[in-house]
């Protein structure tokens, strides 16, 4: 019987239940690796709500997350590991010890004063003296505009980093260039290689305009979606698929979809 409303209380009453000999044949098979894939998926379900300015649709895509997590919680109470109390209370710890300005004698003015405080705990945390193992901490399986984005952040930190604007950018021409004497030629793993360095090079560029290269490409990503469904609307309406169209023709209708 549905009620009303329900607790954080209920949701975990109710994820034991689906896990038991009495609930669901597919929650009871289900282990950490194989929630991975809807952890992600839900989480990026979570960001397109909030890019849609949708209240409603977050407050859904933030339930389906929350239950992932008492998901994994579950399985590791099973598994006599942790239970959903240990997830709470170090989140509540880490929190506490690594907002020291709050909750300790320490001062930070700006949210800048934060970050560095938060990394220098962190970094006191896991027993890290070297900035390399700063850059291994960086999560491997991040999307790897993010890991780089990231990963060069850290490296700033102690002085690794480009001047000025107009540096960054001759590293980007410098690394197409690199990318230009290879790209003909039959070596693939140089083609590669040169490739990630130019990508690499690009996210340095974004760091600077303190732009996020993830959403910044997802941004782009939908815009191309929807010029391109443009043309091909605009192709049905001559009679044409766009395979019957020429190149020439599609990038006129491509400068028109920049303007509707």
């Amino acid at each position: 019987m549905l009620k009303e409303k329900y607790t954080f209380s209920d949701l975990i009453e109710v994820m034991k239940l689906l896990r038991s000999e009495k609930g669901c044949p597919w929650d009871r098979e289900q282990t950490h690796e194989s929630l991975k894939k809807y952890l992600i998926e839900e989480t990026y379900e979570v960001l397109e709500a909030i890019d849609l300015n949708d209240k409603d649709k977050l407050c859904e895509e933030l339930g389906d997350l929350l239950l992932q997590i008492v998901f994994h919680a579950q399985i590791s109470t099973e598994n006599k590991e942790f239970g959903m109390d240990e997830v709470i209370s170090g989140i509540c710890k880490k929190m506490i010890s690594r907002h020291t300005h709050v909750f300790g004698e320490d001062k930070a003015e700006t949210a800048d004063d934060v970050v560095a405080n938060w990394e220098d705990i962190k970094k006191k945390e896991k027993g890290i003296t070297k900035q390399t193992d700063v850059l291994k901490d960086v999560p491997s399986n991040l999307p790897a505009l993010m890991r780089s984005y990231k990963i060069q952040q850290k490296a700033a930190k102690v002085g690794f980093d480009w001047d000025d604007m107009e540096d960054v950018l001759a590293k980007i021409y410098e690394e197409i260039d690199e990318l230009k004497n290879v790209y003909k030629g039959r070596d693939v793993a140089r083609i590669n290689d040169e490739m990630g360095d130019v990508l690499f090079s690009i996210v340095n560029l974004s760091r600077f305009l303190k732009v996020q290269p993830e959403i910044a490409l997802t941004g782009t990503i939908n815009k191309f979606i929807k010029r391109f469904g443009f043309i091909e609307n605009e192709a049905e309406k001559q009679g044409k698929s766009m395979d019957e169209m020429s190149l020439n023709e599609m990038e006129k209708l491509w400068e028109r979809a920049k303007y509707e």
